[in-house]
C-alpha cells in the first residue's frame, strides 16, 4: 500500500480527554479508503459489506472463505464460527434446536467453501469462556477482544500491503460500535488502535 506511511501520518494525536469531535470513526475509514487503488477500494468494500447484516448470508460466506486475499479468507471463517458460536450458546439458553439458525451451506456449495468452513476453529475454547460471562456488555466486549487479537494474528507481518488496511479497517468498525455504545470504552480502543499501528510502523522503519 503505497500510502500507508501518510495514512499513519494522518492519525490524530491521543490525550487523556480526547475526544472523536466532528470525525468519527466512519470518517477515517472513508479517508484511508480515498487513499487507496481502485483495486484496494474494492476488497475494502467487500469487507464493509460485511457491517450490513443483510449481506451475511451462505452466498457472502461462500465467496469470503475463498476469497484470492488472505486476510479477507482467514478473517471470515473466524467471523463465521463466532455468529455460529453465539447462535448455538442462545440456543442452548433459550432451549431452542442446538443448530436453528446457523449458518450452513447447501450440498451444491464449493467443497473448497465446505472445507474451510468445517476446519478447526482453533478459538473455541476461548469463545465458551466469554459466552458464559453474565454480563451482556462484558460478554460483548470479550468477543471484540477476540475478534482484535485475530486481527493481530492474522496482520503480524503484514506492514505495507492491503491487509495491514484491512486489519486497521476492521478494528476501526470495532471502535467505531464501542463509540456508539460507549464513548470512554470507544477512546480507549482507538487509542490502543492508534498506538499499535505507530509502534508497528515506528519498528519497521527502523529495522529497515
Amino acid at each position: 500500500m503505497n500510502n500507508y506511511e501518510y495514512i499513519i501520518a494522518s492519525l490524530p494525536d491521543i490525550t487523556t480527554g480526547w475526544k472523536f469531535g466532528e470525525k468519527t470513526p466512519e470518517d477515517y475509514i472513508e479517508e484511508i479508503v480515498s487513499l487507496c487503488s481502485e483495486k484496494d477500494r474494492e476488497t475494502i468494500a467487500f469487507l464493509m459489506d460485511s457491517y450490513n447484516d443483510e449481506k451475511l448470508d451462505a452466498a457472502f460466506y461462500s465467496v469470503a472463505l475463498v476469497h484470492k486475499d488472505a486476510f479477507i479468507r482467514e478473517f471470515f471463517r473466524f467471523d463465521l464460527n463466532v455468529r455460529n458460536a453465539k447462535v448455538k450458546y442462545l440456543n442452548k439458553a433459550l432451549g431452542r434446536p442446538a443448530d436453528k439458525d446457523v449458518l450452513t451451506f447447501g450440498e451444491d456449495t464449493d467443497p473448497k467453501v465446505l472445507e474451510a468452513a468445517a476446519s478447526e476453529f482453533e478459538e473455541a475454547a476461548d469463545m465458551e469462556t466469554v459466552l458464559a460471562q453474565t454480563d451482556i456488555l462484558t460478554r460483548e466486549r470479550g468477543i471484540d477482544d477476540l475478534m482484535w487479537e485475530k486481527i493481530n494474528t492474522l496482520t503480524t507481518f503484514n506492514y505495507f500491503d492491503i491487509d495491514a488496511i484491512l486489519g486497521f479497517i476492521t478494528k476501526m468498525n470495532i471502535v467505531a460500535r464501542w463509540f456508539r455504545l460507549d464513548e470512554q470504552t470507544g477512546r480507549e480502543m482507538f487509542q490502543k488502535l492508534v498506538n499499535e499501528v505507530r509502534g508497528t510502523f515506528k519498528g519497521v522503519e527502523y529495522n529497515g
